[in-house]
């Protein structure tokens, strides 16, 4: 596979990890507290990367003054992982997935404006505001009307505005990834999640106490979410952002809710919406025109 194809497929299936998150936390915030939750999916992501960053030195590698990465790590640590796990999952326990789902979607409308100011080579032309806007009509399209009904919930606006919190604190990390002076991979990845996890662990305790046991369904459900959408997502996301930018990244956004949707049809037997045909198109036309150099370059040699 041609190199320069790889960040497109690692976008792929960043997207469809993701996208079944949202029905993963559902399960997990039914034995498990909201705020425990997103830090112990980050203990073990963290003991998952520990291994392989011993394994390909323990070292930052790449680049000689080290002191300069630690800034970045660290904000990177907590936006990435930390604050917008918890307040994802503290807010779907008061909006609908539906929500959930456009909400993360604006994760691509919002990093624009930050790359264009803050990363060097990062422009915004209108045939790139276009396209993303068309991918964001894609997504409401495909989850209709439903994305902003009421859930009945009394805390119900505080968790519309943790979800787009949570979206806003993808974004920054992505810029702040990009921003950040050379470093291995591996051990960029495994630094985010261990500064995730410390994070997450002081913030549940002094929120819920000590951490309790996952109950039922809910084991197994966060043992997923450490493993797959928190430490091997974590490490493709480090990888596209560093090589094909933050903006390249968000069009992941737009692949989440799509994915989330099939879900639900896969494995709850949910109906196929019926705007699915015209919701395809329109993402696609608008991830299309947004990257439409990027996508170009996926065939050069």
């Amino acid at each position: 596979m041609r190199s320069n194809a790889l960040p497109g497929l690692m976008v792929l299936v960043l997207g469809i990890t993701w996208g079944s998150t949202f029905l993963v936390t559902e399960i997990a915030l039914d034995g498990m507290p909201p705020f425990w939750l997103a830090a112990t999916r980050q203990v073990i992501g963290a003991g998952v990367m520990l291994p392989i960053w011993a394994l390909v030195g323990g070292n930052m590698r790449e680049g000689e003054d080290q002191r300069a990465r630690w800034p970045y790590l660290l904000v990177a640590g907590v936006t990435s992982s930390a604050l917008p796990f918890a307040l994802l999952a503290w807010g779907q326990q008061f909006v609908t997935s539906g929500f959930a789902g456009v909400s993360m979607a604006a994760v691509a409308l919002i990093v624009l404006p930050l790359a264009f100011f803050f990363v060097p080579g990062e422009s915004i032309g209108p045939r790139r505001v276009i396209g993303f806007l068309i991918g964001f009509v894609g997504v409401y399209v495909l989850i209709g009307a439903r994305a902003f009904d009421s859930s009945g919930a009394a805390l119900e606006p505080y968790g519309r505005l943790a979800c787009l919190g949570a979206a806003t604190c993808y974004a920054v990390s992505s810029v702040i990834l990009r921003r950040c002076p050379p470093i291995h991979p591996v051990a960029m990845a495994s630094t985010l999640i261990i500064v995730g996890a410390v994070v997450a662990c002081i913030f549940a305790f002094a929120i819920e106490g000590w951490p309790p046991m996952p109950q039922g369904p809910a084991l197994p459900a966060v043992i997923f979410l450490g493993l797959v959408p928190t430490a091997a997502a974590n490490f493709l996301r480090v990888f596209v952002i560093r090589t094909a930018g933050p903006v390249f990244m968000s069009i992941t956004n737009y692949i989440v809710p799509v994915w989330s949707v099939l879900m639900g049809v896969l494995i709850l037997e949910e109906a196929v919406p019926p705007s699915m045909g015209v919701a395809m198109v329109l993402i696609l036309a608008g991830v299309g025109l947004s990257q439409s150099r990027a996508i170009a370059g996926l065939f050069r040699r």
